[in-house]
């Protein structure tokens, strides 16, 4: 057994490879998120982000995320949001209302539509492909869309492979595509909280095919369930080597499960949980560009503190959103409120683009 003189020296080895730019090894990674303190690893990840960021801005873009459905046939632990078709407030959203939402973002100056709902059998590739071709025939906007969990499940029902989904979507206007449906990338873990949804061999590969088709993506993780920190370890291992592979992944978000009353009843996770998890993703994640702040979970507060934490982008503006406050938890920005915050914390605004490129600066 270590003694405490060698742990330190031990882990200011590991910290000292970092402030050198070499890359953690999944025990070393492990070994700091276990052991080094949360305003020692702070300073090491805002530390990273200045040398991956020099410029003193933090992005960020204004969105709306519109949930086309409710209706999910997973029925997943975490969730409180899904419905089966059968319950009286079960939806698929017409046309008319979802053109008056983009509409309402357009008008704000948003560029960026985030599309995301349930796995609901009703829905085949076709209403996918017309709705697409709709709203980019109408609205010049982003379309950030479906989760690889969600175009598995429309790859199956509609009887194709994932390659043709794919090269389909794309066709119809699908630009990007959301790190939804990560939850942990350990099936020990979603065996217990989402085991009817994809495995996480099936979530890489869906990231694998998409990044390759030219299709670039987010990425997620949900943190505070029922994962432990070597969960932790090898989902952010699994999106670093993809990353290796393809390129494709523009940012990372960290989030934390918010409790819902049943089987997966858990104790929240705290706002020091999230900056430790924030800021060991900065410094574990070498080679993904931005780490963004999770404010819709832990609040505009805390999502101002993690810009000291490494990360660097504050996400969207979020004029709607529907599955994290089903859970209970309701956080609300607009797009001054966003600035200002910012500019509080010392950095300069930037409106990004989906892709991260500076739209305007504040």
């Amino acid at each position: 057994m270590k003694s405490a003189s060698g742990t330190d020296s031990a882990l200011e080895a590991v910290l000292d490879r970092v402030r050198q730019g070499d890359r953690l090894t999944s025990d070393e990674g492990l070994f700091i998120l276990r052991e080094c303190d949360l305003f020692s690893l702070g300073e090491l990840a805002a530390d990273v982000r200045r040398r991956l960021h020099p410029e003193p801005v933090v992005t960020f873009v204004i969105d709306r995320n519109i949930n086309y459905t409710n209706v999910c046939t997973t029925g997943c632990e975490f969730c409180a949001f899904y419905r089966d078709r059968a319950d009286p407030d079960a939806y698929v959203l017409p046309w008319e209302r979802i053109s008056t939402k983009i509409r309402e973002l357009v008008d704000a100056g948003g560029t960026q539509v985030l599309l995301q709902g349930g796995h609901n059998p009703a829905l085949k590739i076709d209403y996918f492909e017309d709705l697409f071709r709709r709203i980019k025939a109408e609205f010049p906007v982003h379309l950030h869309a479906l989760s690889p969990s969600e175009i598995t499940y429309i790859s199956r029902i509609s009887r194709l492979d994932i390659d043709t989904t794919l090269a389909r979507l794309k066709e119809a206007g699908l630009a990007s595509i959301p790190g939804g449906g990560a939850e942990i990338l350990s099936d020990r873990v979603r065996e217990i909280i989402s085991p009817r949804k994809i495995s996480s061999d099936e979530w890489i590969g869906v990231m694998r095919r998409a990044h390759l088709a030219g299709i670039p993506s987010s990425s997620t993780m949900m943190f505070g369930s029922v994962e432990t920190h070597e969960d932790i370890v090898e989902h952010l291992t699994r999106l670093r080597k993809l990353q290796d592979e393809t390129g494709g992944f523009t940012a990372f978000i960290p989030w934390s499960y918010q409790p819902v009353s049943g089987s997966l009843d858990r104790d929240e996770a705290t706002a020091l949980d999230y900056l430790r998890i924030a800021a060991f993703s900065r410094v574990y994640l070498d080679n993904i560009p931005n780490i963004q702040s999770s404010w819709v979970t832990q609040g505009p507060k805390i999502g101002q503190v993690a810009l000291f934490f490494g990360v660097n982008d504050m996400g969207g503006t979020m004029m709607e959103e529907n599955v994290v406050s089903a859970a209970g938890t309701s956080h609300r920005m607009t797009i001054d409120e966003m600035i200002d915050l910012i500019r509080e914390a010392g950095f300069m605004p930037c409106q990004r683009s989906t892709l991260y490129e500076i739209m305007k600066r504040f």
